[in-house]
């Protein structure tokens, strides 16, 4: 355990020791820094934009958590029902090969896909609704919508196989028990499903409001933040600031800000979790 705690300390404390000393200094990276104290925390909550992007990242969350869980749930109870065993590994392969693709490629293929003749809007117009058609990703209220879809479906088939997992270790005599008691599907997937899959769920909405709240790969290949400030996130924000403008304090401030927006989004769901063990 000694070395992991070196490596970890010298890759992760270390790192963030050092990034919240900066966020305390008025630094371009080169120069001499300047303390200025909680100049930087305040800044921040005073720049729209830099607020907006937050605000942006909250929204994600509903695209790649929520809609991900929800769908990941109703896929796998699909999955444990398949017998042939065969079948059900290809089924888990094909979902799960989103989560293999990277980001960056991920978002290329969607921009093409979302584009004034992509894919997207060859269907709409197959299907009668040309007037729907547009450029997706440049639209002010469509871009951000559409790159949540794009994390939706990356996460949605890891969400599914890991469930389906869970499900596959519920006790069969549970199911046996409330079918014996008159219960319908959604009775059992309430009262059966549901709670057996607590830990599942759980690991599932830490990892998944993570991805959203740090998402970067995807918005800086598909639209940088854009148009305007739409799809700007704190991802995108940070680096602007760290390696365009050389606001180092600035951005590192940021970087603190959003790891304390993490932990208080996380961590009641972590406690809420053990609670109900």
């Amino acid at each position: 355990s000694s070395p992991a705690l070196i490596i970890y300390s010298a890759f992760v404390i270390a790192p963030l020791i050092s990034a919240i000393q900066y966020s305390f200094t008025q630094w371009d990276g080169i120069g001499e820094k300047k303390f200025v104290g909680f100049s930087n925390y305040i800044q921040i909550f005073h720049q729209p934009q830099l607020v907006g992007s937050i605000r942006n990242s909250l929204i994600l969350v509903l695209f790649f958590s929520v809609i991900p869980i929800s769908f990941g749930l109703l896929l796998a109870n699909f999955i444990v029902k398949i017998r042939i065993q065969r079948i059900r590994t290809v089924t888990q392969v094909i979902l799960f090969l989103p989560q293999i693709i990277p980001l960056a490629a991920s978002g290329i293929a969607w921009s093409w896909m979302y584009a004034k003749n992509g894919l997207v809007n060859q269907f709409l117009r197959s299907i009668g609704l040309e007037k729907v058609a547009q450029p997706w990703l440049a639209g002010f209220y469509t871009a951000l919508p559409a790159i949540g879809l794009i994390g939706a479906w990356v996460l949605t088939g890891f969400c599914a196989v890991l469930l389906a997992t869970g499900i596959s270790k519920i006790d069969i005599s549970l199911f046996e028990a409330a079918r014996i008691d008159g219960a319908n599907w959604w009775s059992e997937f309430r009262n059966v499903t549901i709670p057996g899959l607590r830990q599942e769920i759980t690991v599932l909405i830490t990892v998944t409001t993570i991805a959203a709240l740090s998402s970067f790969d995807i918005i800086y290949v598909t639209t940088l933040g854009g148009p305007g400030s739409s799809t700007l996130v704190p991802g995108i924000s940070i680096y602007r600031l760290a390696f365009t403008q050389s606001a180092v304090g600035l951005a590192s401030a940021f970087g603190v800000i959003l790891m304390i927006i993490v932990l208080v989004i996380v961590l009641p769901i972590q406690l809420y979790s053990r609670k109900g063990e």
